[in-house]
């Protein structure tokens, strides 16, 4: 992809057909609820939503790693469907709130039916840009994301912009895909690998360096050795699982540092 704009376009209409069918992508269906588990999910998590929301399109199961407290207000960035938003809204309960932001008008509609269709109060979807949040600043206790901001040709803008939105101590806690190695430059501009979220993985040093870069400390990035075995399926003539897997990435964004007391 030359630009961010044609990249952007390319995601966007990708997920847009994405959206108008029963999930899934790179010419694959839906994870089955089965496979769904494999990711992190109980069985009674996948039963607890409408039907359409799991659409197949995660990489791991944030909400494993962030610790949600009820009363918190939780920011989903690519929402799609609303899986992990309506998960996250069990736990905040009424008293917290979960904002979904995803660029795809066609997602934001389906995911927007489905908290009709499941009686969600807690729960917003927003149209926008995880580049341009639609957010205020420091008003996010905790940021979640399932395999998104790999499609993101601007990264340090994501990071920088989940940094801005997140409260003194708030949290970062996403799946994401990750590049064992430097991609072959074949794949790395093949736009199907892109919206198979292969082509945008970045290497764990470089996601290490950029969440640095935005301010957050704290930063870890557990890579998940079994995930080979779903990844094997979403390019299996190439052996994606030779170049990426999934990851949990977990960081802070600090307190303020208080000034020395004088006396």
């Amino acid at each position: 992809m030359k630009t961010s704009e044609a990249t952007q376009d390319f995601v966007r209409q990708f997920y847009a057909q994405v959206a108008k069918t029963t999930g899934g992508c790179c010419g694959k269906p839906a994870v089955a609820s089965t496979k769904a588990e494999e990711l992190g999910y109980s069985h009674e998590e996948l039963q607890s939503v409408p039907e359409g929301a799991e659409m197949g399109l995660g990489c791991g199961n944030p909400l494993s790693s962030a610790s949600l407290k009820e009363g918190e207000t939780v920011l989903d960035l690519g929402s799609g469907g609303g899986f992990d938003c309506f998960l996250a809204a069990r736990q905040v309960g009424e008293s917290g709130k979960v904002i979904g932001v995803d660029m795809t008008p066609e997602m934001v509609a389906r995911a927007q039916a489905n908290a009709l269709l499941g009686h969600y109060t807690n729960v917003e979807f927003r149209l926008g840009k995880i580049e341009h949040l639609p957010v205020g600043d420091a008003t996010i206790d905790v940021i979640i994301s399932n395999c998104v901001i790999n499609l993101s040709a601007e990264k340090q803008k994501v990071f920088s912009e989940a940094f801005r939105v997140l409260k003194p101590g708030g949290r970062l806690a996403i799946s994401d895909v990750v590049a064992t190695g430097p991609l072959p430059e074949a794949m790395k501009q093949d736009p199907e690998l892109l919206g198979c979220c292969i082509a945008g993985a970045l290497t764990v040093p470089e996601i290490e360096e950029g969440l640095a870069a935005a301010g957050f400390e704290k930063i870890d990035v557990k890579i998940k050795p079994e995930s080979r075995q779903f990844i094997q399926h979403w390019a299996s003539e190439l052996k994606a699982e030779d170049y990426v897997v999934s990851a949990t990435i977990t960081a802070i964004k600090p307190m303020p540092k208080q000034s020395p007391v004088r006396s």
